[in-house]
């Protein structure tokens, strides 16, 4: 695969993998892969641990599980995500970024542009929505034949220094590595968030993966092969979407925005856009 195609076809898979065992050597290819990626004098701040054990997959998953089905019940991932979400292919297409809210119990379909308020995150409680989702999630960490954590040194990841943004900055670049290998090889990758969303289960998930006192876990993600035919999970929310060049390119200075380029970049994308 061409490096352009794999760009332009880069996605997360937010469905189930196969059940196969990542082979070694495409273990191995990813970390080498991740470990080009550039950094700050040449710091490479970066660590990884790859997890196939099943008890702990199981238990991270059921810490994710847990994880999500609280901050949906008491509303907090709503509140902090809002600006991301779209009720319409409308007002998608003309923003172009954030989450499709286009997949819901039917139940709860009349009431998607209520979802924010008391009376919309009451209704979803009652039908235990949160429960229904974090049982989702659970099932999608737990059926992952690998998960991949990724650490920085503490020494390079200073929060309050300069080099804190170099470091994350570095692990960004070299995950993106990792993103487009995940295309060419036939795998899907997708970042294992919800931890994260409660301070006592991240802390959790750190004390499964033993991670040192010299490192921080700075993200999870779970990689398996994607099987030929991607299903949808029974609840999901899309984002293909990109914003065109004008939206997000200025000429000169940023009072300009770029014109001239969006049928250009249209014609680029991919003629598949199934899977975010």
């Amino acid at each position: 695969m061409e490096l352009f195609e794999a760009i332009r076809r880069r996605r997360t898979t937010n469905g189930a993998f196969l059940p196969d065992p990542v082979s070694e050597e495409h273990q191995r290819l990813l970390v080498e892969l991740a470990g080009r990626a550039p950094s700050q004098l040449n710091s490479q701040p970066w660590r990884f641990v790859i997890v196939e054990e099943r008890d702990t997959i199981d238990r991270i998953a059921d810490i994710s599980g847990r994880s999500m089905t609280r901050t949906m019940a008491e509303g907090s991932f709503f509140s902090r995500y809002r600006p991301y979400f779209r009720f319409s292919q409308a007002e998608m297409d003309e923003r172009r970024d954030g989450m499709l809210f286009d997949k819901l119990p039917g139940p709860l379909r009349p009431f998607t542009k209520q979802v924010f308020t008391r009376r919309g995150q009451l209704l979803m409680n009652t039908l235990r929505v949160p429960q229904t989702l974090g049982e989702e999630n659970r099932k999608l960490v737990a059926g992952s034949p690998l998960l991949l954590g990724v650490m920085l040194d503490r020494d390079e990841y200073q929060k309050e220094a300069r080099n804190a943004f170099y470091s994350v900055f570095s692990m960004g670049a070299a995950m993106e590595n990792v993103w487009l290998a995940t295309t060419e090889l036939g795998l899907g990758i997708q970042f294992v968030s919800f931890p994260m969303e409660i301070e006592e289960a991240w802390a959790e998930v750190e004390d499964l993966l033993a991670v040192p006192p010299e490192l921080e876990l700075m993200a999870v993600y779970r990689i398996g092969y994607v099987p030929p035919e991607r299903r949808r999970p029974a609840i999901d929310w899309v984002s293909n979407e990109r914003k065109r060049p004008s939206q997000y390119v200025f000429r000169g200075t940023c009072a300009t925005p770029q014109t001239g380029w969006d049928d250009v970049s249209e014609a680029g994308e991919p003629a598949e856009r199934s899977a975010p």
